[in-house]
């Protein structure tokens, strides 16, 4: 999916829109978009991003140690 920076946009801003976290996104959203790191932190209005497919992130299994 294809989406554009708005003003004052950031890469993990757009990333937290879309996918609902940055862990694991921000680095596959980069990798589909070569040069954008270049444009710096804050996004010029108007840049395209394009949003790869990225698997849900495996839950972990945690042990209360009380239960």
């Amino acid at each position: 999916m294809k989406t554009f920076a708005l003003q004052g946009d950031t890469l993990d801003a757009i990333c937290v829109r879309y996918y609902g976290r940055t862990e694991g996104v921000v680095e596959a959203v980069l990798a589909a978009n070569l040069g954008l790191a270049e444009l710096g932190a804050v996004l010029p209005h108007g840049t395209a991003v394009e949003l790869p497919d990225v698997q849900t992130a495996p839950v972990a299994e945690t042990v209360n140690l009380w239960e």
